[in-house]
C-alpha cells in the first residue's frame, strides 16, 4: 500500500491571476480618465459660476442704483410744489392709456369668437389695471343659455381673451325676449 503525498516543489503555487490583473489595470485606467474628466468639468463649472456671480452682483448693483434714483425722483415729485404736475401727469397718462385701446380691434376680435345667435348688447368703457391689462365688461343676449356657453368657451379658447366671468343674468321679459348676461373678460391688446 502506497500512500501518495502531493508534493509541490515550486516555492509559490501557480495561480491564474493574469486576467484579473489585466481587468483591474483597465478599470484603473478608466477610473483615472473619469476622475480627470470630472475634475476638468468641476473646474470649468467653478469658473462659470464665478462669472455668473460677478454678473449677478453687477446687475444687483445696477438695480440698487436705479432704485435709489427712482426714490430720489419720487421724492422730488411728491414735494408740494410738484404735486399739481404729478396729478396732471397721472391724468394725462390715464387718458393716453384709455385712448390706446382700439375699439375697432375689440369688435373685430369679438366678431371672431361671437356665435351667430348671440348679440352684444352693451360694452362698457374698458378698464386698464396696474399691469396694463384691459378688462372688458359687456352685456350679451341670446335666445337661451346654450349659445352663451358656446360664446364663453370661444372666449377662453381665443388667444386674445382670457377666462370670462359671468356676473349676473336676467330672464326674458315681455319687453326683452333675450336672456341677458353681464360678462367681464381680460382682453390681451398690446398697449
Amino acid at each position: 500500500m502506497s500512500v501518495r503525498i502531493p508534493v509541490n516543489l515550486a516555492s509559490e503555487p501557480f495561480r491564474g491571476d493574469r486576467p484579473l490583473v489585466v481587468v483591474s489595470a483597465a478599470c484603473s485606467v478608466l477610473l483615472a480618465l473619469l476622475l480627470g474628466t470630472l475634475s476638468y468639468l468641476i473646474i470649468a463649472e467653478r469658473s462659470r459660476a464665478a462669472d455668473a456671480r460677478v454678473a449677478v452682483e453687477r446687475l444687483s448693483a445696477d438695480v440698487r442704483n436705479m432704485a435709489t434714483q427712482q426714490a430720489k425722483l419720487d421724492g422730488v415729485l411728491r414735494q408740494p410744489d410738484n404735486a399739481s404736475v404729478l396729478e396732471r401727469s397721472v391724468l394725462l397718462n390715464t387718458l393716453v392709456d384709455r385712448k390706446s385701446v382700439s375699439w375697432t380691434r375689440i369688435f373685430a376680435d369679438l366678431e371672431k369668437v361671437l356665435p351667430p345667435n348671440v348679440r352684444v348688447i352693451q360694452v362698457r368703457l374698458p378698464q386698464i389695471d396696474a399691469r396694463n391689462q384691459v378688462l372688458l365688461d359687456m352685456v350679451i343676449g341670446a335666445q337661451g343659455p346654450g349659445p352663451v356657453i358656446e360664446f364663453l368657451r370661444n372666449l377662453q379658447a381665443s388667444p386674445r381673451f382670457g377666462p370670462a366671468t359671468v356676473h349676473n343674468s336676467t330672464s326674458p321679459t315681455d319687453n326683452e325676449p333675450l336672456y341677458r348676461y353681464r360678462v367681464s373678460v381680460n382682453y390681451a391688446q398690446k398697449l
